[in-house]
């Protein structure tokens, strides 16, 4: 049968109240509040972390068969990096054999982003990953505030050179050890922050004012668990405003947001963008005309 508001018909006659469309706790249901929310609010916040970007191929770190199930987070500390060229090099062949610079695409997830963007819904994104993803998708980079920095590029300790990572490919030969810088052979660091690293004093600024100034923010892919970053859907919740997660396992917020949605951002998104599309009328969307 058709169900209402356009979501997809029952698969294999379930009525289970979890996955039937009709039904407010269903997945569908919760699909539909979140696109009602999106379309009724006036400032809204996108906080990405890992989640969302494991569906574009690239590994988180504390899930089982992570990065932290390979490799000792002890040894990605800013202390190691420094005063071992060992250590260096392995942090860059796993950084850039993680294909966090040129090998990943961006998914349905940071595509239904980047189109709420288009659609003129989001004040902003705020994002743990360094896999400039979300640019990649479409999003204005001004809006993106990446608080554990970006693999886009490289930065000299030494003379203070930055430089664009695709650019220093080319130059990198991983087998004659750690990369250095190509101007005066100081260490060439990755624009990302390790451990032991305080967060970009201004991305972390400009991400907890518009946390605090929105009326809707939007957890997608992330456990909440890595701090300073899971304060932004604290500041947004004391300041007053909706806090949704679309998440594929349960977060220490779950019991305070106002929704939450425990599925695959890539699959979760697009189908939260189509109801926006259809909420407000955009050609396009399914059940409209294209």
């Amino acid at each position: 049968y058709a169900c209402r508001g356009g979501a997809p018909p029952c698969r294999r006659g379930d009525t289970d109240a979890r996955t039937c469309p009709v039904t407010e706790d269903g997945l569908s249901g919760k699909i539909e509040k979140l696109a009602a929310l999106i379309a009724g609010a006036g400032r809204i916040v996108v906080f990405t972390g890992a989640g969302v970007s494991t569906e574009s191929g690239i590994p988180d770190f504390r899930s089982p068969g992570g990065i932290w199930s390979r490799f000792d987070p002890e040894e990605f500390t800013i202390y190691r990096f420094l005063a071992s060229p060992e250590t260096r090099l392995k942090q860059w062949r796993l950084l850039i054999e993680s294909g966090l610079i040129a090998d990943a695409r961006p998914n349905g997830a940071h595509r239904a982003v980047a189109e709420l963007e288009r659609l003129g819904k989001l004040d902003c994104i705020i994002t743990q990953n360094i896999d400039n993803l979300h640019q990649k998708a479409g999003s204005a980079p001004e809006r993106v505030y990446e608080l554990h920095g970006t693999m886009n590029h490289a930065r000299c300790l030494g003379c203070g050179q930055r430089y664009a990572m695709a650019d220093l490919l080319s130059r990198i030969r991983l087998e004659d050890g750690a990369p250095l810088c190509p101007e005066c052979d100081g260490i060439l660091k990755p624009d990302v922050i390790f451990f032991g690293e305080q967060l970009p004093a201004e991305a972390l600024r400009q991400a907890v004012e518009h946390s605090r100034r929105c009326d809707l923010l939007i957890v997608v892919g992330s456990s909440l668990v890595v701090f300073p970053a899971a304060y932004m859907p604290v500041y947004a919740k004391e300041a007053g405003a909706a806090v949704a997660i679309v998440n594929l396992t349960v977060t220490d917020f779950d019991d305070r947001a106002d929704l939450v949605i425990h599925g695959k951002a890539g699959e979760v998104m697009p189908l939260v963008l189509e109801a926006v599309k259809r909420i407000l009328g955009v050609a396009g969307a399914r059940g409209e005309p294209g």
